[in-house]
C-alpha cells in the first residue's frame, strides 16, 4: 500500500472515531436529564423557557435573553391570584401581586424568582446549582406551602 493509501485510511478512521466520540452525552447533560425525569415522577413540571424580564436574570448576550429552568406544580382546585416575586438575599421581593409574600424567607439555592397564577405555582431557578437533585422534595413542599397562604 502506498503512502497516499495509508493517509486516506488514517483520515477515514479519525473521522469515524471523531463522529462516535462526538455523539456521547456529556455528564452534565445526563445529570440534568435525570433530574428532570425525577422531578416529573414526583409531580413537578420542569420546562426550559426564556427568562421573563421581571425576574432580572442576566441576559445571555446583549441582544438575546437567557433560558432558565421553570419548575411548577399544578393545583387543580386552586384559585390563586397573580403574584410575581424575585428572590433578593434569600427573601421574596414582590414585584406584582399580594404583598403578604414580601420578605418571606426561601432556603432553596439558585432560585431567581417565583410566580403564582390561577392554579399553578412555579419557580425560576438555576439547575446548575443542584445537579444531584437534592432540593426537589423541598422545592415541591415550598411551592405547595406558598399556594396554601
Amino acid at each position: 500500500m502506498s503512502n497516499v493509501g495509508i493517509w486516506i485510511t488514517a483520515a477515514i478512521v479519525l473521522f469515524v472515531l471523531g463522529s462516535i466520540f462526538g455523539l456521547r452525552v456529556s455528564p452534565r447533560e445526563k445529570a440534568l436529564g435525570s433530574m428532570r425525569d425525577q422531578a416529573r415522577k414526583m409531580g413537578l413540571h420542569p420546562r426550559i423557557i426564556v427568562a421573563p424580564e421581571w425576574t432580572k436574570v442576566p441576559m445571555a448576550t446583549e441582544k438575546r435573553a437567557s433560558m432558565v429552568a421553570y419548575y411548577s406544580v399544578l393545583i387543580p382546585d386552586a384559585r390563586l391570584a397573580l403574584m410575581r416575586a424575585r428572590v433578593v438575599d434569600g427573601k421574596l421581593q414582590v414585584v406584582q401581586g399580594d404583598q403578604k409574600f414580601n420578605d418571606l424567607t426561601i432556603a432553596l439555592k439558585g432560585v431567581y424568582a417565583i410566580d403564582m397564577q390561577a392554579n399553578c405555582v412555579g419557580l425560576y431557578w438555576n439547575e446548575e446549582i443542584d445537579l444531584k437533585a437534592t432540593q426537589l422534595d423541598e422545592m415541591k413542599a415550598y411551592l405547595y406551602q406558598l399556594a396554601q397562604r
